[in-house]
């Protein structure tokens, strides 16, 4: 295969991220396919950074196998610590009638888990509060993040001050800062991070709240024109949610997924100025959209298994994620660095294109 190069965007979605571990992983595979930069938030971040700390440690096929084993141990702690003994017990009297199976649903871990956090603040744990996410991290095998290498790195967070979106690029990109792109701020506390552009020390909250992920970073002249985007969130569902956890699922995912669409707005609108041939001498990057995704997998899961993944789910969603990947590449292959594999006519019908939302894409 001719050597191609792409960015990478990579949702949040909590334990659904090791779908995104999966497509890594078969991206990974291939020697002809070079990531050029990620942008991540949340789990995407967790994922991204992890990734591009192993392919900067080595060179080739010795930096995609370190990738792929600060990965692993991400998802192998992250297993040990979210796993639950209940969630066990309820599914061993799977399958269950739709009636029994609300009542189980108001009385899971999870519900448990929502009632206590509007009770109680991580700021209430006093001395004893800890992030367990840090130490996954140290403890990679390869754990020196934002170092220089032909793969660079993005990872988005939200300022809690501001409401806006605060992208950590390359060198910024800590612990903290990963910490900060996937800190849901009723289980963690607000990640503090001195901001030398400001003189100021900032707060930050998960990054899905101000883009899930954001794109513009990867617009930059330098890059290649390929976003290939790793969706964890269903941007559709087509059955009506009626009961109380199915409406608070779609409404996280829409909440979750605005600053994206708007992001993808953008680009169908650049994309028409250019057929146009209205953009002529001015730097408006016509990027080329891809996307690797698995509608009917996530539509099946609600935001419970996020936080709370039932038996083996874990692993159901990295094999899924290969699975996806492999497809993809089978696929479209042969779309990248030429042509979209993203239909926007259908996304966005022309009637209902509507507002635009900045950062347009810029570059060459």
């Amino acid at each position: 295969m001719k050597p191609r190069s792409i960015n990478l965007a990579l949702q949040g979605g909590g334990a659904h991220g090791a779908f995104t571990w999966g497509v890594m992983d078969r991206l990974l595979d291939e020697d002809w396919l070079h990531i050029a930069a990620i942008s991540g938030t949340s789990a995407g971040a967790l994922n991204g950074a992890a990734a591009q700390a192993g392919l900067a440690s080595a060179k080739g096929r010795q930096g995609r196998e370190a990738a792929r084993r600060n990965m692993r141990h991400i998802w192998d702690r992250l297993s040990t610590i979210s796993d639950s003994q209940v969630l066990r017990w309820l599914h061993s009297f799977m399958p269950m009638p739709h009636a029994l199976d609300r009542w189980t649903e108001a009385l899971s871990p999870f519900a448990w888990l929502d009632g206590l956090t509007r009770l109680f603040s991580p700021y209430d744990y006093g001395p004893f509060y800890s992030n367990p996410l840090s130490a996954i991290l140290k403890t990679m095998p390869y754990p020196q993040l934002g170092r220089s290498c032909d793969t660079r790195i993005f990872v988005n967070a939200t300022n809690v001050r501001t409401g806006q979106a605060r992208v950590f690029g390359d060198a910024e990109v800590t612990v903290d800062a990963v910490l900060a792109s996937a800190c849901l701020p009723t289980i963690y506390r607000a990640v503090a991070i001195d901001d030398p552009r400001t003189g100021r020390t900032e707060h930050y909250w998960d990054g899905g709240y101000s883009g899930n992920p954001s794109l513009w970073p990867l617009y930059a002249p330098e890059l290649p024109r390929d976003i290939v985007l790793v969706n964890i969130n269903p941007l559709r569902r087509d059955d009506l949610p009626k009961t109380p956890a199915e409406i608070a699922d779609r409404v996280n995912e829409v909440s979750f997924n605005a600053a994206l669409l708007s992001e993808l707005r953008a680009i169908n609108f650049v994309k028409r100025l250019h057929q146009q041939d209205r953009l002529s001498g001015k730097e408006m990057k016509n990027v080329l959209m891809h996307m690797i995704l698995d509608d009917k997998l996530m539509n099946g899961l609600s935001a419970r298994t996020k936080i709370l993944p039932g038996p083996g789910l874990l692993d159901q969603m990295f094999n899924a994620g290969r699975q996806a990947a492999d497809s993809f590449l089978k696929e479209c292959a042969d779309n990248l660095n030429q042509r979209d594999s993203v239909d926007f006519g259908a996304m966005f019908p022309r009637a209902a294109s509507g507002s635009i939302a900045p950062p347009m894409p810029s570059g060459g």
